[in-house]
């Protein structure tokens, strides 16, 4: 079982994306961070504020269509979008074992649609809306 290395509570987009940055002081190169959490959730925020330190000036987009975006920076930084994965051979299509190859960080969106194909060792992390809705839960696993 993975362990809870902290939970967050961020009450705006900022905040997502200042829980990110500081994520990833966490990161080297090679780890892979699997993104758990509902459409509109905060997931590319959150990558947007691991791509502030890791590759300033970086414009984070999600990748729902080209289903990876690379940026460059002090170590690259990979990010997938799993939402349209369908099998296997579509990760080998994409290239998605050669990235994890290469001397960066990868970070995946929609992650739960490929778990099974996941690497070991990663980080794992949940974005669930609060209760009332005013907010969103950050919880980081190991």
């Amino acid at each position: 079982m993975a362990e809870l290395l902290k939970s967050i509570t961020a009450y705006s987009p900022e905040e997502t994306e200042k829980a990110g940055a500081e994520f990833s002081s966490l990161l080297k190169t090679k780890d892979f961070v699997a993104l758990k959490g509902d459409l509109g959730a905060g997931k590319t925020t959150f990558v947007r504020g691991i791509a502030s330190v890791l590759c300033p000036g970086a414009r984070v987009q999600s990748p729902t269509y080209t289903v990876v975006n690379e940026y460059r920076g002090n170590v690259p930084l990979f990010h997938f979008d799993m939402y349209r994965i369908t099998d296997e051979d579509s990760l080998y299509g994409i290239g998605f074992y050669d990235y994890l190859q290469r001397d960066g960080i990868s970070v995946c969106e929609w992650s739960e649609k490929i778990e099974e194909y996941l690497p070991e060792n990663i980080y794992v992390v949940e974005i669930d809306r609060t209760e009332d809705n005013s907010g969103r839960t950050i919880k980081i696993y190991r």
